[in-house]
């Protein structure tokens, strides 16, 4: 591989992603956590601290980047409230200066822009939400980071890669240097990443232990089966058995508008069954992950106790 795999671990990360899950309200359908989350939280808050983070919803999507070019970038450790506070305090031009080789598109305006909107609300979600339930999450992505670092040394890069986001495969990129991987827990099982210049950044999901009370089957197991529920879904998962598919090979070859294929492929990839191939192409590309339909059949027999 051409490029060098770092793991990062800090709550800043799991801050910045449960208040974009919030906020944007984006793929809580697909999220273990699911939507009702959202209303757990909505009446945790008080009115007051719900419209002032109501504005963020309309905020532009890209601005993410930036705030996560930020943590990694950080000089003040991995605690939340320094880190905010250091923000808080940068003039203008170091903050640009400090993110623009990675973004070269940002402006001065930019940087100072997302600074001033979403530090005071990340701060307000602090206090009011993410105080609560980081003494929970910390030591959860902790233990997970210590684990892929010690895998690190044990296995390829590209390999560690597919193992921790069950299925991200990062090829040759020419202009990608630096791979880093940070842990969550509120956007299991989702995968985000943000290319940078020289970088990509992944977030992966941590494995949190489950209650089985009730005998109710694991939350991996409802997954699978989910996503299996759907003849469009098998159909899809049969097309793509052969070779790597792009998306712009399913809508020619099987007449289904983008819309679509992109929300069965979402909840196929979360559910285990299919790699995403990031590489030196214009989109990405599908094939089928052997280990999740290996998976399916383990966690079935494991639950029906065969």
């Amino acid at each position: 591989m051409n490029y060098n795999v770092k793991v990062d671990v800090s709550s800043i990360y799991e801050l910045m992603a449960s208040f974009m899950v919030y906020t944007s309200k984006k793929w809580t359908d697909n999220m273990d956590m699911g939507p009702q989350w959202l209303h757990t939280v909505n009446n945790q808050l008080s009115v007051s601290v719900r419209n002032a983070l109501a504005p963020a919803s309309s905020w532009p999507f890209d601005d993410f980047d930036v705030l996560y070019a930020w943590a990694i970038l950080r000089q003040t450790g991995d605690e939340v409230e320094p880190f905010l506070e250091y923000l808080t305090l940068c003039n203008d031009d170091h903050l640009f200066e400090l993110s623009s080789p990675y973004l070269p598109t940002m402006s001065i305006d930019d940087a100072r822009r997302i600074r001033n909107d979403y530090v005071p609300l990340l701060k307000l979600w602090y206090i009011h939400y993410f105080k609560e339930v980081e003494g929970d999450i910390l030591p959860l992505i902790e233990e997970d980071a210590l684990e892929k670092r010690t895998l690190l040394t044990k296995m390829d890069s590209e390999n560690l890669i597919e193992y921790a986001t069950a299925g991200i495969i990062v090829d040759d990129m020419t202009d990608i240097e630096t791979v880093i991987l940070f842990p969550t827990v509120h956007n299991r099982p989702i995968n985000l990443f943000c290319f940078y210049t020289n970088m990509l950044l992944i977030q992966y999901p941590v494995d949190v232990p489950e209650d089985h009370e009730n005998d109710e089957p694991p939350m991996c197991l409802t997954r699978m089966t989910h996503a299996l529920s759907d003849l469009s879904r098998l159909r899809l998962l049969r097309y793509i058995g052969d070779q790597p598919k792009s998306l712009f090979d399913m809508q020619r070859d099987l007449n289904q508008p983008v819309e679509t294929l992109r929300h069965h492929l979402r909840i196929l990839r979360v559910a285990g069954f299919l790699r995403i191939h990031l590489g030196n192409h214009d989109t990405e590309k599908y094939s089928i992950r052997p280990d999740g339909v290996s998976e399916l059949q383990i966690f079935l027999e494991s639950y029906i106790h065969l």
